[in-house]
């Protein structure tokens, strides 16, 4: 619970109140223990200090059971238990204003990003792409920013790689070598990206990171992602929460620490974010984190064992509950050992026994103080919450979704015209001036036929106009062979080559002009 006196008052020892330092809760944390001990309530506490400090929450919740947080507790057997173990006499039962997510948009409001969004970068490192693949990625990008083509979803990057691929020449100059394999090898890596139900996630309309940072009645929001479904589907989980974590990042101004967070985000499960992903997104990861603190912004992972977390990681998680671990193989005795070193050590007990002693709701508390120095683990209580513990039924899920500020602002998808539609078009076009090229057109024909028959015109002119000439005993051009045939005349022949030439050449143009129309017909 939040009060002026104790802060962000999470848990009791026999020393007193044990608090997160406002300033500080911006330097992440580790929840762990093994199943059964109490993770998810001592998340639910945290997250309702928060709720009640004026600072709004996300939380990935993967069995359903933290959605019970937007309902007001009831006074139980367990919680009269406790009661004594805090000093409280009546609890005041509460509930938190809660919006409800689903990234398959099935339990709450869809949250959708765009391709162009995630970039070349994140994409490639999702997608686990070697250093040739990523090169091609990042050409397919650059062309569509110069053609101006938008890739919003998955149908619109493979038909820019589809696009790029068969006008890989024309590209080659200015790019380098694009080869078919690279661009069939990312292809089937979105198809495995497609199959986990990543084209419900990539398209618009894409979300607003401002929506998670809201307030109602003095009171942070909770912001409950549905994800029981999408923890099947590891690969888009991690790259959902990395993706979200890079837009804060990119998005939100350099504030340094301020006296609250202005936004924490709770990671449940948090093992499968690192499970099988590559280096090169672990690096992401790692550096996302480390650098987003100065946005404001703390990040608690929630898993069973600090060793599920990469080291450099959980390096940077300052504030640490540590709930019971088991210690039946060799393998969780390293655990309980490796997790017992990552507290400062309190001469009063051992960690590594307590670790393995602890009840139920108990457990081993080390937040960092005023100066940022990790403080004397100590064994402590966590308190109870006030809101409801389990999850909420269909219908009461149903009607906070219906009374969100943001209720039909994402429910419905929306698909406009992109690189898909234009590059369609574009093939549409062109295919209907290939048919229309190789069509055979009618008058084609007749200039065809005209065209032979005037070649048998002029030879037949070329044959009378010959005759008429050896006849005449004149020099005629044959415009056929281009040669001069010269005959002698007497003068008598001349007279009558003078006197007939005219009518010669009106005959021959009219015998050839009834030949050919009689041909031609």
């Amino acid at each position: 619970m939040f009060d002026k006196e104790r802060g962000l008052y999470i848990a009791h020892c026999k020393n007193g109140a044990l608090s997160i330092t406002g300033k500080m809760a911006n330097r992440h944390g580790l929840i762990a223990g093994a199943t059964g001990t109490g993770k998810t309530v001592t998340l639910q506490v945290m997250a309702e200090t928060f709720c009640q400090a004026g600072v709004p929450c996300f939380m990935a919740d993967m069995k359903g059971d933290l959605s019970g947080i937007s309902q007001a507790g009831k006074l139980s057997g367990f919680i009269e238990k406790r009661m004594p173990e805090f000093g409280i006499e009546s609890p005041e039962f509460q509930s938190c204003p809660v919006r409800f997510f689903d990234v398959y948009g099935e339990q709450g409001h869809p949250m959708r990003a765009t391709i162009s969004q995630m970039g070349p970068q994140l994409l490639s490192r999702l997608l686990d792409l070697n250093e040739t693949q990523d090169g091609v990625l990042n050409i397919v990008f650059r062309i569509a920013d110069e053609r101006g083509l938008l890739i919003l979803d998955l149908k619109d990057l493979r038909a820019m790689l589809d696009y790029v691929s068969q006008h890989a020449k024309e590209y080659t100059t200015k790019y380098g070598n694009i080869s078919s394999a690279s661009v069939g090898a990312i292809q089937r890596a979105l198809l495995q990206l497609e199959n986990q139900g990543a084209e419900k996630f990539f398209g618009e309309p894409s979300f607003d990171i401002f929506d998670l940072m809201q307030t109602e009645g003095g009171k942070g929001i909770m912001n409950v992602l549905a994800a029981d479904k999408l923890m099947m589907q590891p690969k888009l989980y991690s790259i959902f929460l990395l993706w979200l974590l890079s837009e804060l990042y990119s998005t939100l101004p350099e504030v340094g620490d301020l006296p609250l967070p202005k936004l924490v985000f709770f990671f449940d499960e948090a093992h499968m974010l690192f499970d099988g992903s590559s280096k090169a997104l672990l690096d992401k990861i790692e550096q996302v984190i480390r650098l987003i603190r100065s946005k404001g912004v703390g990040i608690y992972f929630i898993t069973q064992s600090p060793t599920d977390i990469p080291e450099n990681i959980l390096g940077q998680l300052g504030n640490r509950v540590q709930h019971a671990l088991r210690a039946y193989t060799p393998k969780d005795q390293k655990a309980v050992k490796t997790a017992a070193d990552t507290f400062r050590p309190n001469p009063d007990f051992k960690t590594d026994e307590a670790i393995m002693n602890l009840e139920t709701g108990e457990a081993l508390v080390s937040f960092l103080d005023e100066k940022g120095a990790p403080s004397m683990v100590e064994r402590a209580k966590i308190l109870f919450p006030l809101s409801q513990i389990g999850a909420v039924t269909e219908g009461q899920r149903l009607d906070i979704i219906k009374q969100s500020r943001i209720y039909g602002k994402y429910d419905t998808p929306v698909d406009r015209e992109s690189a898909f539609e234009v590059l369609m078009a574009e093939a549409d076009r062109a295919l209907q001036e290939q048919e229309h090229a190789e069509a055979p057109q009618p008058e084609t024909k007749g200039k065809k036929k005209a065209g032979i028959w005037s070649k048998v015109g002029k030879a037949i002119l070329t044959a009378i106009t010959s005759t008429l000439a050896t006849m005449l005993g004149t020099y005629v051009s044959d415009k056929v062979t281009g040669k001069k045939t010269k005959s002698r005349t007497s003068a008598k022949g001349r007279v009558v080559k003078n006197a007939t030439s005219a009518a010669t050449r009106t005959i021959t143009k009219e015998l050839t002009r009834d030949i050919l129309g009689n041909l031609i017909k």
